[in-house]
């Protein structure tokens, strides 16, 4: 695994470290035991989700859902309007609000990661603005609008009379109504954006950029067809955003780091404009599905340079929390799947305690749950081992494994006679198995060490005169050194 990205949801987090220490924290004074505890744990990247400035009306938007309960809550977890902020995907300002530590207050955070060798994330969210955004005001030729009145938009007062402003939306799903959509098919917008984007990067290391396949042309104008722009557009066959976004940053901050949330199978395409890292959202779908066939298929036909460039996750703030999905022994062997592959690794904060409420964006407190003491052990063990691995994706095999109900074998090469050999058996049955590698074997010489074992009943692994004999338990993993001399 080359890197592995801790996402925190900042705005509850600090809440929480406020009412453990019983004293204010902002990014400022977190505690200087979170920094160690990550660089303990080998996170290479710290994404702080939702630090930007939200407001008012969308936080009222937030609030009339009807039933709070109901949508943010849960039965072990009640909320009342009090818990309610804003989403932090409704921007009205791309500042840190004093309640977080201010400008300040991340400039300290940021430097205190640096300094321990850890990069920091932050949020880009390029489709839309938040109700409350001064451009509305001052800038509303910038979003997809009407001069007429329409579904999916609200009235806005503009000095060119009242405008009907579209709601941001996926094609998909409902408009996001805490939202306002921004209009890529003008010059202007794709202009002021690039400059928000340019002053984001001067404060970060990276972004992750939130619905990023909505921006790209085709896609844009097929969501918006329907909607007529109200200014000067970009000129057909004109380069996509995101090239000319990535190339800016890149030529002022070399190592800036771009992870894209993209699906529909446009992962690759997201991959060719630029973008580091994309979400390897179909790979966790068919994992919370239990499509062991499709997962082997998927790894093993993935083009060179894919998984290298992808993003995997067991759970993030968009989906339910893995530990309520899955039972203990398939949330084992899944996570020791995903952090052996090449590419980056998504752990979610709460992830490695076994945390099952999923938490909505728009919600300041979240329960305090208490820690699975057997998942946080796990996960402690793993990351020792698999934050070892090599990073460079050449050195990475997905290897032949047999039938296609066969268990996964993964392999990181060390040198021409010695590896990392990962085996995971995703089935409910138990799996034998022989694998040869492609180097000359003296049983005498062979050297297994740095033994993982994800599950009770362990993988065993017995040399043979030309080949290794697998025997892998129902959903069981293992992690081996091997050294051939």
């Amino acid at each position: 695994m080359s890197f592995v990205l801790y996402e925190i949801n900042t705005r509850c987090w600090l809440r929480e470290l406020t009412d453990r220490l019983g004293h204010p924290v902002t990014l400022e004074t977190v505690p200087e035991s979170e920094f160690h505890e990550w660089q303990r744990l080998g996170f290479t990247h710290v994404w702080l989700m939702g630090v930007w400035t939200s407001g008012p009306k969308s936080r009222a938007a937030a609030l009339a859902v009807g039933d709070l309960q109901k949508t943010y809550g849960s039965d072990q977890h009640r909320v009342s309007a009090d818990d309610i902020v804003a989403s932090p995907y409704s921007i009205a300002s791309w500042t840190v609000p004093e309640a977080l530590g201010g400008e300040l207050g991340l400039r300290v955070f940021r430097e205190r990661l640096n300094r321990i060798g850890i990069r920091l994330i932050l949020d880009f969210v390029p489709n839309h603005l938040g109700l409350d955004h001064p451009w509305l005001q001052n800038r509303p030729q910038l979003f997809v609008q009407s001069d007429s009145e329409r579904e999916g938009a609200f009235s806005q007062a503009t000095e060119m009379g009242v405008r009907w402003i579209a709601h941001g939306r996926d094609p998909y799903f409902p408009p996001w109504t805490d939202t306002a959509q921004l209009d890529y098919r003008l010059i202007e917008t794709r202009e002021a954006m690039l400059g928000e984007l340019l002053r984001i990067a001067e404060r970060c290391d990276g972004i992750r950029c939130d619905m990023a396949m909505l921006l790209l042309q085709d896609v844009f104008a097929k969501t918006w067809s329907d909607w007529p722009s109200a200014g000067k557009t970009i000129a057909s066959g004109e380069e996509e955003f995101w090239s000319k976004a990535i190339r800016g940053v890149k030529e002022r901050h070399p190592d800036f780091l771009f992870v894209g949330e993209v699906y529909w199978n446009l992962e690759a395409r997201l991959q060719t404009l630029g973008f580091d890292f994309t979400y390897n959202k179909e790979l966790y779908d068919e994992i919370v599905r239990r499509d062991v066939g499709a997962i082997g298929r998927r790894l093993s036909n993935a083009k060179p340079g894919f998984l290298a460039r992808s993003l995997h996750f067991l759970e993030n703030h968009d989906e339910p929390r893995i530990a309520s999905l899955l039972a203990e022994p398939e949330h084992r062997t899944t996570a020791v799947l995903l952090l052996s592959l090449p590419g980056m690794c998504l752990l979610h904060d709460g992830q490695l305690s076994g945390a099952k409420f999923k938490s909505a964006v728009q919600l300041g407190r979240r329960p305090v749950e208490p820690v699975q003491t057997s998942i946080r052990n796990f996960y402690e063990r793993l990351l020792a081992v698999t934050t070892r691995l090599p990073t460079d994706p050449k050195q990475f095999q997905m290897l032949q494994s047999g039938p296609g109900d066969g268990p996964l074998l993964l392999l990181w090469r060390i040198d021409a006679s010695s590896f990392w050999l990962i085996a995971v058996n995703l089935h409910t049955r138990p799996i034998e198995m022989e694998w040869a590698p492609n180097v000359e074997m003296n049983r005498a010489a062979i050297l297994v060490s740095d033994k993982f074992q994800a599950a009770d009943v362990p993988v065993e692994i017995v040399c043979k005169p030309t080949s290794f004999h697998l025997n892998l338990p129902p959903l069981a993993a293992g992690i081996f050194r091997i050294a051939i001399r």
